[in-house]
């Protein structure tokens, strides 16, 4: 069986952490989510805030889930309501690789050019003579 993922990563506030956020809503957002279909889910804490994954067997199942009250009230009640709520298919910050990444190898071995001084330029100075006056007279 193939499950419609869905992330709900909500992000610390300058208030309110995201973590007490959890702990307000998270037991609701469960219940709700068993409710209407969930199929698993799990939370995740991080530094810099929770995530909420939910599976459902069907898209259709996360829409009535989305436009349930208590679920709306609860995402309004995010610590940072302008910039702390992303939502968004499949799953979230843990669905990452078990391995870190190998680094790419550089291209040319690493190597750069070798900086070179730029060229200088030698000006000569012009010389001024003063210019004449109404009587055409040069000075001395």
């Amino acid at each position: 069986m193939k499950l419609q993922w869905w992330s709900i990563e909500v992000l610390d506030g300058a208030h309110l952490s995201a973590a007490r956020w959890q702990d307000s809503y998270g037991n609701v957002l469960v219940e709700a989510a068993i409710a209407h279909g969930a199929y698993e889910w799990r939370w995740h804490r991080f530094s810099w805030g929770v995530l909420f994954e939910i599976g459902f067997r069907s898209d259709d199942r996360w829409s009535s889930y989305r436009e349930l009250p208590i679920v709306r009230a609860a995402l309004d009640a995010v610590p940072d309501p302008v910039n702390g709520l992303l939502i968004y298919p499949g799953r979230g910050g843990s669905a990452g690789r078990v391995e870190p990444r190998r680094p790419r190898p550089i291209a040319g071995a690493g190597a750069a050019t070798i900086p070179r001084e730029p060229a200088r330029t030698r000006l000569a100075l012009a010389r001024a003579e003063p210019a004449p006056t109404t009587g055409a007279v040069m000075a001395a």
